[in-house]
């Protein structure tokens, strides 16, 4: 188990940080992986559950960065990675329950110098001040009895909305720049027109 806050980020000794790698998603071989798809920024508002204005002010603070493509002035456009929008929902929620922001920057930078490993097993436990990060069943247990989780967010639950989201919404193909139908039925017609034109 690992905390942050007060602005600092700690480590139980002994443990790992991590290493970077790709998720396990339950994709077929047919869709592009997440690490080939970028979102646009209201994309990635419309799946993270936040306005423009604070994607917009999350990316000039450093909070949580656009890993894909950043804005380079005017006329460029974002572009965010599938991590970076579950990033953004834990965010977000963490702000909803009251957490302090210079914790919530303290827990995300936390997960990036993990690498992001193991996130999807990962929940986050907080008592408003500190964020805990707890790996297994036991971890969130010892936690609870020694009074210090208030509340916590299962990273798992929120990978899987932003999927679900995401499914539903366009994503841009990082390698050519194509733009990618989501499932939504309304966008049929679209759909088909652009495998006519294939």
């Amino acid at each position: 188990m690992r905390s942050s806050g007060d602005g600092a980020v700690g480590g139980a000794p002994g443990r790992s940080l991590g290493e970077s790698g790709p998720y396990p998603l339950q994709r077929s071989a047919a869709e592009p992986s997440t690490e080939t798809v970028g979102y646009r920024g209201p994309t990635a508002c419309a799946a993270a559950g936040i306005t423009y204005r604070q994607l917009d002010y999350w990316a000039r603070t450093g909070l949580v960065e656009p890993s894909v493509r950043p804005a380079y002035g005017s006329g460029t456009q974002r572009l965010y990675s599938f991590r970076d929008v579950v990033v953004l929902k834990i965010v977000k929620r963490f702000l909803d329950t009251g957490v302090a922001l210079q914790n919530i920057r303290a827990a995300v930078q936390h997960l990036r110098e993990r690498g992001f490993a193991d996130l999807e097993r990962m929940t986050l436990m907080s008592d408003g001040a500190t964020v805990y990060e707890c790996s297994s069943p036991d971890e969130v247990v010892d936690l609870l009895q020694g009074g210090q989780g208030i509340f916590g967010i299962a990273v798992g639950v929120v990978w899987r909305d932003v999927d679900a989201a995401l499914s539903q919404l366009h994503g841009e193909r990082i390698d050519t720049g194509e733009t990618l139908i989501g499932n939504n039925p309304a966008d049929e017609l679209a759909r088909r027109r652009r495998d006519r034109a294939v």
